[in-house]
C-alpha cells in the first residue's frame, strides 16, 4: 500500500483544496491529512481559522479522497509523522516549493501546482 500525506489548515474549504486532495490521493492508495490545530495556527502560524479544528476535521473526513486526518501541532513533526505512518509521498502546493525538501531522505516530496484564482485568503478578502 502506497501512503501519501499532506498538511494544511483547510479552512473555508474550496475547490482548490478538494483538487489538491484528489491529486494527492491519486499518487497512492491511502491519504493522510495533517490538519493544523487551532493552537498551532494561533501560536506558530500566527493566523486564525474561521472554523474550529473539530469542524475542519469533520469536513475533511467527509471527503472521499481522505482516508485519515491527524493533528498537526508543530512544524517539526513531519519527519516523525512520515516515519510513524510509513509515508511514501509527501505532497504540498507549489507555493511551498523547496520548504520541505528536508523530507527527501525519508520519502518522495511532490509540490503540486495551485488551482489558479482561488485561495482562502482571496475568499476572506472578497467577503470583506
Amino acid at each position: 500500500m502506497k501512503k501519501v500525506i499532506t498538511y494544511g489548515t483547510f479552512d473555508l474549504l474550496h475547490y482548490g483544496h478538494v483538487r489538491l486532495l484528489k491529486r494527492a490521493k491519486e499518487m497512492g492508495d491511502y491519504l493522510i491529512v495533517g490538519l493544523s490545530t487551532d493552537e498551532f495556527n494561533e501560536f506558530k502560524k500566527h493566523k486564525e481559522a474561521y472554523n474550529t479544528y473539530p469542524e475542519r476535521k469533520y469536513i475533511l473526513e467527509a471527503i472521499r479522497f481522505v482516508d485519515e486526518v491527524i493533528p498537526e501541532e508543530d512544524w517539526d513533526q513531519k519527519i516523525s509523522d512520515v516515519q510513524k505512518y510509513n509515508i511514501d509521498t509527501f505532497v504540498m502546493g507549489d507555493d511551498w516549493r523547496g520548504k520541505f525538501d528536508f523530507l527527501k531522505p525519508y520519502c518522495d516530496v511532490v509540490y503540486l501546482p495551485r488551482t489558479p484564482g482561488i485561495s482562502t485568503t482571496k475568499i476572506k478578502e472578497d467577503l470583506k
